[in-house]
């Protein structure tokens, strides 16, 4: 897909989809740690419900690669850099030094040494990657109810994601409207995740990194609504970048 740099030089857009947290999967060798956790794993602590299977829609409407897991956040967030306080979960942070550094080097390196490969191997080749890492929230968090059904998380500081969430949410208002779409809500696009690791790395002209989060509401009613928003989620998204491109 072609697009235009702010310089004005020509140059391709690919999209990258990824999930982090796409699954409650406790491997067997740690699953002593999580007994009596049952019900903490079955809620959305243990995954985001719908994630992975929002990431796939995008992933087929786009013809993009798809990087996913599915062991619970509850072992290790792969959405979080190493040292980050919240790597590790209350079930884990106490395991011993050794099988803390195994869990990282079984599934958190491979998973974000991935992740960046393919972003790097775009920028290389003269691409703008586009990464859309999917999620879900619950609809309520410490008393405190979500208005929303869409979010799509960016930093403001960077023009080519703002104005893409912009034109985003536009594209999903024309298609939708009977869908609340926010932008940075419910949580701020800045934050320590992954694609926020990324920005570090690569310039805006090259990267631009949104997280999608999905109200777990829609995903659970498991109704029309879901059905209706995995297939305009990709399509928003593709008439967003098209007219991006078309526009300047």
């Amino acid at each position: 897909m072609v697009y235009q740099t702010w310089s004005g030089e020509v140059n391709l857009n690919d999209f990258l989809i990824t999930c982090e947290h796409g699954g409650n999967r406790i491997p067997a060798a740690y699953r002593s740690l999580f007994h009596g956790h049952g019900k903490l794993l079955n809620s959305h602590n243990g995954h985001d419900p719908g994630a992975l299977t929002m990431a796939r829609s995008l992933a087929l409407a786009l013809n993009a690669p798809l990087v996913a897991a599915t062991v619970s956040r509850l072992l290790i967030d792969l959405n979080r850099p190493v040292g980050h306080p919240r790597l590790y979960s209350e079930i884990t942070r106490n395991a011993p030094a050794d099988i803390r550094a195994e869990i990282a080097s079984l599934y958190h390196r491979p998973y974000q040494e991935k992740v960046e490969r393919l972003v790097g191997e775009s920028v290389s080749r003269g691409r703008r990657v586009i990464h859309i890492s999917s999620h879900s929230f619950t609809t309520e968090l410490n008393g405190k109810v979500r208005r929303a059904d869409v979010g799509l998380l960016y930093d403001p500081g960077r023009r080519g994601e703002t104005e893409l969430c912009a034109r985003w949410k536009e594209r999903l208002a024309d298609i939708a409207p009977e869908f609340r779409v926010r932008r940075n809500y419910p949580y701020e696009g800045r934050s320590a995740g992954l694609t926020a690791q990324l920005r570090l790395k690569h310039p805006a002209s090259s990267y631009v990194g949104i997280e999608l989060e999905i109200s777990q509401g829609i995903v659970c009613a498991a109704g029309p609504s879901w059905i209706r928003l995995r297939r305009i989620v990709p399509r928003s998204l593709l008439a967003a970048v098209t007219s991006s491109s078309g526009e300047r």
